[in-house]
């Protein structure tokens, strides 16, 4: 594999997956300072409480919080600080269009190096129900156990 190409994830967004359904995703670069950069190779980013918004035909990143690289003194950005996504401008203009329409919300589901960049994966949500969520678990427990169960059957032959 060569090194451009090679993948190394950071931090994902864990609960973006139990809030929201992801009906698709899109790759973004992130404008950042060479201290930030740092910090985000100690991997010292938390995309939590992360979400995206739209002004001016420009897609910005709120509530990513990335912490003071130690060495970093008056260079030190603030961590929790607006953050811009760099897009192409006709992905941008169908993003607007889908959240202006039909009331999707732009979520940070992970963050990675793709060779030396910071890339940012944004997924396109819809907010799940409180019975989607009930309903989500249900299924992952019936998996478990049924994974459970055919173990012991394997086990026993």
């Amino acid at each position: 594999m060569d090194r451009s190409d090679a993948l190394k994830t950071i931090a994902s967004n864990k609960k973006a997956f139990h809030e929201y359904f992801v009906e698709e995703s899109f790759e973004a670069g992130i404008e950042l300072a060479g201290t930030e950069v740092k910090s985000i190779r100690k991997g010292a980013v938390n995309l939590k409480d992360a979400w995206c918004s739209i002004d001016n035909g420009e897609i910005f990143v709120l509530g990513m919080h990335i912490s003071p690289y130690e060495q970093g003194n008056i260079f030190n950005k603030d961590p929790l600080r607006v953050r811009r996504l760099l897009l192409h401008k006709r992905e941008i203009m169908r993003l607007i269009g889908l959240t202006q329409k039909q009331g999707y919300t732009l979520i940070p589901l992970s963050a990675y190096f793709k060779g030396p960049r910071v890339k940012i994966q944004v997924g396109l949500c819809r907010g799940k129900k409180l019975y989607d969520k009930r309903e989500a678990a249900a299924q992952r427990d019936s998996k478990r156990e049924a994974e459970r169960a055919f173990k012991e059957h394997m086990a026993q032959n």
